[in-house]
């Protein structure tokens, strides 16, 4: 059990700077260090626990309720400062006693600074609040947009910074602390967080929490459905709608199997259990790592187990991101590059090679796409957000840039040196939080030492500070792949008819290349050819639906419009609506077709997705 106060925000773990130190760096206004997402100021006043007493009101759709924070010792300012966005704030007390406090007008992204005084004796500060309906993080889910029909669905999504709005907290994910939590439901709902579960909905709709390892605030999460459980093993589980428990339980049959791969590559899994819950179509994410309890869509039960790369993907976080984690969102690619890499390792190990490598060709396409998208400041590792939705930063190059650097890193130095390397830096920084510099630094001490020629040749510079994908980034091969691109040229060559072709074993991969590697000039008559040998049009797989709709309607090929149409209204999840919308924008210039069906499926869209296309579409 590891019950860390916190670790603040400089890449290491103590109070190592004073606070004048400290005072004086922030005046650096491109102080890599300093996280500008948050108001937070943690070698001031700093938290050590945090106690959550809500009470979920379906109706009024806002939690209500109190949340308390333990500090640390040593109180060095008058001032205790947390986040919060949109909360209505009814009182504070510090020590039980009501003082007064001010919330600072809000700004765009960060919400509004809540300031507590304090002093040096200060032990403990209770905030009385009720969350905004309109609550960033906060999705309700009326009973009709669910499975069962018979109850509503509630869950949060708090990474980058939306835990603000439905906590009073320091946002930031270089401050960690425990929690605990009573959480009142409507009776026959469940009530889950990133703590320790119950598996089973009690009579008074009342449920307690335990979280003894030490999380930052974006992996804050709470669900409240008509859910159920089902074990997997001792130590992994699934909860999903009743309707929904058996496919999700035979679709994410291998969970132990992943964990305890994960465990051979880079030690012990410290966070007890690993259970997931399947989410309404709406979330808008594939998975969240919330500890304990990974958030998921519904869009990865395939019928096949072809998607569950997201699965390993997730559980990967509880060493990467989790476990070790960026110390601001300008170090992003930290938590998300080491777990593609641990994620497609564990593919590897279950799975084969051929198949991983699927998995790495498809992001590197993924890459290239992002690459020649966004700006040129946005293709570095290292970001600079300030000023800025750290949202933004949530693209392929944190995933697969990130990705490609660390295998570059294990191509050069061999995967056992690199596997000892990686084991290593996840012990050394349990628990903790670093950013880009500090990890540089450790790669120079741990790996880079160990032959200097090598470190010349991989030009970490321009790696994590430069645009771009470097000369240097390693080549994928798939044989399996190569297979598939002969296929297509012949065909599209006119060398053989759809009938002729062999596709029993292809799986989800081989078809999303088949999908992307279309040439342009396909006319209308082939692409109805294509949709009705392989219905791609009617497919139920998602990531199939999202490429075909984004390649066919991209062409004009209108009769895809209506299933696109039925997609985007039942799908929230961004990775797929993004590109769509777009190819709706191209089908159709005028914007008409988006914009009305948009209109329409806004509703049922995550916060997280609405940011996103409400400037796609031009709501």
């Amino acid at each position: 059990m590891h019950k860390i106060a916190v670790v603040l925000l400089l890449g290491i773990t103590s109070f190592a700077c004073t606070p004048k130190a400290y005072q004086e760096s922030e005046e650096v206004a491109d102080n890599p260090h300093k996280d500008h997402h948050s108001a937070a100021k943690p070698f001031e006043v700093s938290l050590k626990h945090l106690h959550l007493n809500l009470f979920a009101d379906f109706e009024k759709r806002t939690l209500i309720g109190s949340a308390t924070w333990q500090l640390n010792e040593d109180v060095l300012s008058d001032t205790l400062f947390l986040d919060t966005d949109e909360l209505n704030i009814e009182k504070v007390e510090v020590d039980g006693l009501v003082v007064d406090f001010k919330l600072e007008k809000p700004i765009e992204h960060l919400g509004s600074a809540l300031k507590i005084p304090v002093n040096s004796q200060s032990k403990e500060v209770k905030i009385f609040y009720e969350t905004s309906p309109q609550a960033k993080a906060i999705q309700w889910i009326e009973a009709e947009h669910t499975q069962g029909k018979k109850f509503p669905f509630m869950f949060t999504q708090s990474q980058a910074i939306l835990a603000r709005s439905w906590i009073p907290c320091q946002d930031s994910p270089g401050i960690r602390f425990t929690y605990t939590a009573n959480i009142q439901v409507p009776k026959g709902m469940l009530a889950l967080m990133s703590a320790e579960n119950p598996t089973e909905k009690s009579a008074d709709g009342k449920y307690g929490f335990v979280m003894n390892q030490a999380v930052p605030a974006y992996l804050m999460a709470l669900s409240i459905a008509d859910v159920e459980y089902k074990a997997i093993s001792n130590r992994t589980g699934v909860y999903a709608e009743s309707n929904l428990l058996e496919k999700a339980a035979w679709e994410f049959a291998d969970m132990e199997k992943m964990l305890i791969a994960s465990e051979a590559l880079y030690g012990s899994y410290q966070w007890e259990k690993y259970d997931l819950i399947v989410l309404p179509p709406s979330f808008p994410f594939g998975g969240m790592e919330n500890p304990r309890l990974t958030f998921c869509t519904p869009t990865i039960i395939a019928g096949d187990r072809s998607l569950t790369s997201l699965i390993a993907h997730e559980m990967a976080h509880s060493w990467s991101g989790n476990l070790v984690t960026n110390a601001t969102w300008n170090d992003f690619w930290l938590n998300e590059g080491f777990t593609v890499y641990f994620e497609r390792r564990i593919m590897e190990a279950l799975y084969g090679r051929d198949y991983a490598e699927m998995l790495a060709l498809l992001g590197y396409q993924d890459l290239e796409e992002t690459v020649e998208r966004l700006p040129a400041n946005d293709t570095r590792l290292k970001l600079n957000l300030k000023g800025r939705n750290p949202d933004d930063g949530l693209t392929d190059i944190a995933y697969e840039k990130g990705y490609f650097f660390l295998r570059l890193l294990e191509e050069s130095y061999g995967r056992a040196i690199f596997d000892n390397f990686v084991v290593n830096y996840f012990s050394h920084y349990a628990f903790k939080t670093i950013n880009t510099e500090t990890f540089i630094d450790y790669l120079d001490s741990n790996l880079f030492i160990l032959d200097t020629l090598k470190k010349q040749n991989i030009q970490t510079n321009e790696w994590v500070y430069e645009s771009g994908i470097p000369s240097n980034c390693p080549r994928v091969v798939s044989t399996r792949f190569q297979k598939v691109s002969s296929t297509l040229k012949a065909w599209a060559d006119g060398a053989f008819s759809l009938d002729e072709l062999s596709v029993d074993d292809w799986t989800s991969h081989e078809y999303l290349h088949f999908i992307r590697s279309l040439p342009d000039t396909l006319s209308t008559p082939r692409l109805k050819e294509l949709d009705v040998h392989f219905n791609f049009s009617a497919s139920t797989n998602a990531e199939i639906q999202a490429a075909w709709y984004t390649y066919a309607l991209g062409k004009g090929y209108t009769e895809a419009l209506p299933f696109a149409d039925a997609f985007l209204m039942k799908v929230g999840r961004r990775k797929f609506l993004t590109p769509v919308y777009k190819a709706l924008l191209k089908m159709d210039e005028s914007g008409k077709t988006a914009k009305e069906i948009y209109q329409r499926a806004r509703p049922n869209y995550h916060s997280v997705a609405k940011e996103s296309l409400d400037k796609i579409v031009g709501f």
